[in-house]
């Protein structure tokens, strides 16, 4: 390992993880942050991202060495003490465990959908501004073997360091693409041939009466206004069976019922 101690918060080779919080709303020049050890060891495992450096406490190294063994060669591994990784952070860090990935060139959808399997299944939040809720899905989709999620231009970063650390590292493996509205995003699925279901209380069929075909885009809707009417219009739509007098499911809650469903049914 490169281990290199930092004994200054103002060093230059530790810049990049400076004021977390803070930058993590402006964004980080084509970086993200990392955090946790599980995330780490996801994130040297998936290889989907590069890794340009690790901030470990001090007293944390030690039971880091299996999941450094899998970092890169020659990355550096900074080590501080618990009150210069907290002066860096700017704020406390009982973690104690970070790394710099690189998003590199993002697919577009075009590109993505074109390298999945004949046979797949794909996530489609739309409006989705919660990191909780996004890191839920791609926790979801990787827990229930969803082959890519396929975000609007309306959702918030899945590379943000929250929706990573709630997606268990997730994020940094299921394949995902962003951009465009939900119109487009519908135009880009029926070119690759995805039959596509638009998930809402108020759908025309129950999921369970649905039968999978082979390729599947699942579309996630918010909370409150759930998915835009113009789509709902356009797509075919579902309901999960809830008890009577009752039609609310947590998006992250639905996004599991649906993709345990869909991915355990036979084409």
């Amino acid at each position: 390992m490169n281990i290199i101690r930092i004994e200054d918060p103002a060093d230059p080779r530790v810049a990049p993880y400076l004021s977390i919080r803070e930058r993590d709303l402006v964004g980080r020049e084509g970086r993200f942050i990392a955090e946790g050890k599980v995330v780490l060891n996801v994130l040297f495992a998936a290889g989907r991202f590069q890794a340009e450096s690790v901030l470990v406490l001090e007293n944390r190294l030690a039971g880091m060495t299996e999941t450094l063994g899998f970092a890169p060669e020659g990355m550096p591994v900074y080590v501080a003490s618990a009150a210069v990784i907290d002066a860096i952070a700017g704020f406390h860090m009982h973690r104690g465990i970070l790394a710099i990935g690189n998003k590199g060139s993002a697919p577009s959808a075009d590109e993505m959908l074109a390298a999945l399997p004949e046979r797949a299944l794909v996530a489609v939040p739309v409006g989705i501004s919660n990191h909780d809720n996004i890191g839920s899905i791609f926790r979801n989709a990787a827990a229930f073997g969803a082959d890519a999620v396929l975000l609007d231009e309306t959702c918030c970063d899945p590379l943000y360091r929250k929706a990573i650390r709630v997606s268990v590292g997730a994020a940094l493996k299921v394949p995902f693409a962003i951009g465009g509205t939900a119109g487009e995003l519908a135009d880009a699925l029926s070119r690759h041939g995805f039959e596509q279901l638009a998930l809402s209380p108020a759908g025309k069929a129950d999921i369970r009466d649905i039968r999978r075909p082979k390729r599947l885009a699942l579309y996630l809707g918010t909370e409150g206004d759930g998915l835009p009417e113009p789509l709902l219009k356009r797509l075919t739509t579902a309901r999960i069976r809830m008890a009577p007098g009752f039609d609310s499911l947590n998006v992250a809650a639905a996004s599991a019922i649906a993709l345990h469903h869909f991915t355990d049914a036979t084409g």
